[in-house]
């Protein structure tokens, strides 16, 4: 096995508890001391920029948002850019409206929704953020549209995508969905930054728990999903650690001689 180089992690369900809503102390520790021994970390997630938590002590080295569409290091840098065309968001809109549901879209910099209904108020609030009504919907849709999220479960999303083109489905929540580029994901995002640092697949590891970390399990040398992950995420995981209630990344990192 050659050595890890490279860590990324999902934030909800692995680095922060969906119940609880914080992150442990022995999380940040481990984050730390992964730096410490040399080891690039990067927050690999479905959040906007502007959602990602503050971690005391905790500087990532980079950033995967929107599920791969918009990856850029901690001083900036934009490492990959993949919006989503304009013609599916559009699409996308007719049918969410006639489904009756409410869809929130997300820029570079800004989220903001054409209205609200639970699920999409309780997706938002998973992240700690209140779900914009913008006045200027029509206007943000002619900008870099990255993400589109949308409630409904799983029996929806054919109605919900039907007629796209260039569009995927992105969910790990089963009250709500993101939608993305059909060439999207965080496997593709994780590639893409793999190929920027100069590190090869073998050197990485990556640490998830819902469906939409499916394909970064499968970018990286050491795929890990945590006990409280899909069925689907660990059929496919190299390994399976604790919870993250549990602290499943620490001690998965300590038994492992990662830190």
């Amino acid at each position: 096995m050659r050595p890890i180089k490279i860590a990324f992690f999902d934030i909800d369900g692995t680095l922060i508890d969906t119940e609880k809503k914080q992150i442990t102390a022995r999380t940040v520790e481990v984050l730390r001391r992964l730096q410490e021994k040399g080891i690039r970390i990067c927050l690999a997630t479905g959040r906007a920029p502007m959602e990602l938590p503050k971690i005391e002590g905790v500087r990532f080295d980079a950033y995967l948002t929107y599920n791969g569409s918009y990856c850029y290091t901690a001083e900036g840098q934009t490492i990959f850019s993949n919006p989503l065309r304009p013609e599916d968001v559009q699409v996308v809109l007719k049918n969410a409206a006639g489904m009756g549901r409410p869809m929130m879209v997300a820029t570079k910099d800004r989220l903001a929704a054409n209205g609200r209904d639970r699920d999409l108020v309780d997706y938002a609030a998973i992240a700690k953020i209140e779900v914009e009504v913008a006045d200027d919907f029509d206007e943000l849709l002619h900008q870099t549209i990255y993400q589109i999220m949308v409630g409904g479960r799983e029996d929806t999303y054919a109605a919900l995508m039907k007629d796209t083109h260039h569009a995927k489905i992105a969910a790990w929540w089963d009250r709500a969905t993101d939608i993305i580029p059909a060439d999207g994901g965080k496997g593709r995002g994780i590639g893409k930054m793999l190929e920027y640092y100069g590190f090869d697949k073998a050197e990485a590891i990556a640490f998830g728990d819902g469906n939409n970390d499916i394909e970064m399990l499968q970018a990286v040398g050491t795929g890990v999903a945590m006990a409280n992950g899909s069925d689907r995420l660990k059929a496919v995981a190299t390994t399976i650690c604790g919870s993250c209630a549990e602290d499943g990344v620490y001690h998965y990192c300590v038994e492992q001689g990662l830190i």
